[in-house]
């Protein structure tokens, strides 16, 4: 039987939030297209999907406290989150972090949804004790100090940021179910901030990953399946 219930997906108009989009709606859940400026694509994603479109800035305030009272004003459960849209890396040294790159990766994958999911935690996940958080985070974070990818850092910084938002989230309200995923390069348009050179390098050591095999990952991660 379809489910009606509503999942937000940040970033939801393309790439991977999209994808996830359209695995949800294949799901029967209705998708929560968040978008924060291409709103021809996220409102075309939410008519293909048979979901809703939402303006969803995690770099403002106002934005996400709308989002958050407009969900919480409507009759349909809310079943989850997954925190998919992202700044694309600046490629560079470490030295050369401008503040500017740094703050608008740690708006978007730390601020904001910290802000978000308190909202929704109120409002809305709080009314069942239920719910499920997917954050998107890196392989490129890797698996210890010295093991991160180089000359992307204020991505990776910001992702492990995210990492943070998801775990204090566990710790707090056992009764979500917070999962997180952390793919490696995905055929994207975020990759056109890299040399091509380098790309192909990348390609030959492994194969990169659609949108669509991430999204699966993602949503079997939020339904435990």
């Amino acid at each position: 039987m379809p489910n009606p219930d509503l999942f937000l997906v940040s970033g939801g108009s393309g790439g991977i939030g999209g994808a996830v989009c359209e695995r949800l709606g294949q799901r029967g859940f209705t998708p929560v297209v968040g978008y924060c400026s291409n709103r021809p694509a996220a409102e075309s994603m939410a008519a293909r999907t048979g979901g809703i479109a939402l303006e969803l800035d995690l770099t403002s305030k106002s934005s996400i406290v709308s989002v958050c009272n407009n969900l919480a004003a409507r009759e349909t459960n809310l079943a989850g989150l997954v925190l998919a849209g992202s700044p694309p890396p600046t490629p560079g040294p470490f030295g050369r972090i401008t503040d500017e790159d740094m703050m608008r990766q740690w708006q978007v994958n730390v601020m904001g949804p910290q802000l978000l999911l308190a909202g929704l935690v109120r409002h809305c996940f709080r009314k069942t004790k239920s719910g499920s958080v997917v954050g998107v985070l890196t392989r490129a974070m890797g698996t210890g100090i010295g093991t991160a990818a180089s000359n992307i850092g204020a991505y990776v910084i910001a992702k492990s940021g995210l990492a943070g938002v998801l775990s204090a989230l566990a710790a707090d309200y056992s009764w979500l179910r917070v999962r997180s995923v952390s793919p490696g390069y995905t055929e994207t348009p975020m990759l056109s901030v890299f040399d091509e050179r380098f790309l192909a390098v990348q390609r030959e050591r492994e194969p990169f990953q659609t949108p669509d095999e991430v999204a699966q990952q993602i949503v079997e991660a939020a339904l435990g399946t």
